[in-house]
């Protein structure tokens, strides 16, 4: 449901990505926010009736605001409670930015519904990064974290991935904790479904480009004047802007700018063999699935932008009690642990679990398992894209990959990681 005020073909927008993965269709996407122009030449404002704004989903879900102000008056609107919209919702509410965070459940914010680690070879790089910039990330893996190692240790820093496997309750518990105490910051509970825009021809943009800011400073000075002659050089391409979100309910919440970070729900689908079915993820340890986001998917496609799938591959739970733990190779934790958060690393304080670290298993496949896992290819998921063979992670790779593209070697590593 796009409410326009004059109309206006063709407008430009500003865009820049966000932290963190998305598993599912595009990135990270900022509408209005300080950073890089992007024409978007196939924008198309399609106008339709409210009612079937109001109808996207199978069913009408509520929006609940958690916080002190009752005002859907924001300065950023961020959708999605994953780990990028974690980190995008308190990176703009420490600017001091008024900011809402928008997710279906609350209660599932923090949730770690795939293998629940954190870092590794890259990812660890990452965690790193973003703790750098004072995100949350890092300080949830080290509040939960019952186990640490330092992958690649014996080649050269540059390469060293940090690891944590993390208990996922602990988690979840402490990056809630973390999102509840952030000031400026208020989640709702609600469905995006589809964005407000301004139109009208050579529109102003409502955040001002970085550098805007008042100074004597000459370097800065000289910076600001080329960011506004470049606004001022495309203020006249530039024919929409973002004003607002609505919910699933018909709820509006007005803003200077929405961050979109699409995780697994976007037009979401799961898939367990040959069966598929719509969702954005299953309930944990429950066959109740929580429902994808549909609307924001259509809106996203009306705006232009080219949508693709990925997928997680999604490790299976194993029954503990089902494994010959003897016949597998421990992995005890490293002690003293390394944390993600800097901050402790500088102050010397050890990992909150410390004292109860667990260790974790490793076993290997043989000429066997791989003849069975060829054997029963068949039975795979028909994936989208790469001729049903989908695009998955790089560096996750199913054990269907790793004997397909390695047909020579004889074994692969299989790691064994509870939970809690």
């Amino acid at each position: 449901m796009i409410r326009r005020r004059s109309a206006s073909p063709t407008p430009l927008l500003r865009i820049v990505t966000v932290c963190m993965t998305s598993f599912l269709w595009n990135t990270s996407i900022s509408f209005n926010m300080i950073g890089i122009r992007v024409p978007v030449h196939s924008f198309q404002l399609a106008t339709f009736s409210s009612s079937r704004a109001r109808g996207l989903a199978a069913g009408k879900r509520n929006s609940r605001l958690f916080g002190s102000s009752g005002s859907n008056e924001y300065d950023v609107i961020v959708i999605g409670g994953g780990h990028a919209g974690c980190e995008a919702a308190t990176a703009a509410a420490r600017t001091g930015a008024k900011t809402a965070l928008v997710t279906q459940r609350k209660d599932t914010i923090g949730e770690l519904s795939c293998n629940p680690s954190i870092g590794g070879i890259g990812k660890g790089h990452l965690v790193r990064e973003v703790d750098a910039l004072d995100g949350v990330i890092g300080k949830a893996a080290d509040m939960a974290g019952i186990h640490f190692r330092m992958l690649n240790r014996r080649k050269g820093p540059a390469v060293r991935g940090p690891r944590a496997q993390a208990d996922r309750d602990l988690y979840k518990s402490a990056m809630q904790s973390l999102i509840d105490e952030t000031k400026n910051l208020h989640v709702i509970e609600g469905a995006a479904e589809d964005l407000l825009l301004d139109e009208g021809h050579g529109i102003d943009s409502v955040a001002p480009l970085a550098g805007d800011a008042n100074t004597s400073d000459g370097n800065n000075e000289a910076t600001r004047a080329a960011n506004l002659a470049s606004s001022e050089a495309n203020k006249e391409y530039r024919q929409a802007r973002i004003r607002g979100v609505v919910l699933g309910d018909g709820t509006e919440l007005n803003c200077r700018a929405a961050v979109i970070t699409t995780g697994t729900f976007l037009r979401g689908v799961l898939m367990i063999g040959k069966e598929r079915y719509s969702g954005g993820r299953h309930l944990r340890d429950s066959e109740a699935v929580e429902p994808p986001s549909v609307g924001l998917a259509k809106t996203l496609e009306r705006f232009g932008f080219e949508l693709n799938r990925l997928k997680t591959g999604t490790p299976a739970r194993l029954d503990g009690n089902t494994i010959d733990w003897d016949a597998c190779v421990p992995q005890p934790s490293e002690y003293p642990c390394i944390p993600f958060s800097y901050v402790r690393q500088v102050n010397g304080l050890m990992v909150p679990n410390a004292d109860r670290l667990i260790t974790c298993h490793k076993s290997s496949t043989n000429s066997v398992t791989h003849d069975l896992v060829m054997k029963f290819a068949h039975t795979l998921p028909d994936y989208d894209g790469l001729d049903g063979k989908g695009n998955g992670p790089r560096y996750c790779p199913s054990l269907f990959k790793k004997v397909e593209r390695f047909p020579d070697r004889q074994s692969h590593n299989s790691f064994l990681e509870p939970e809690g």
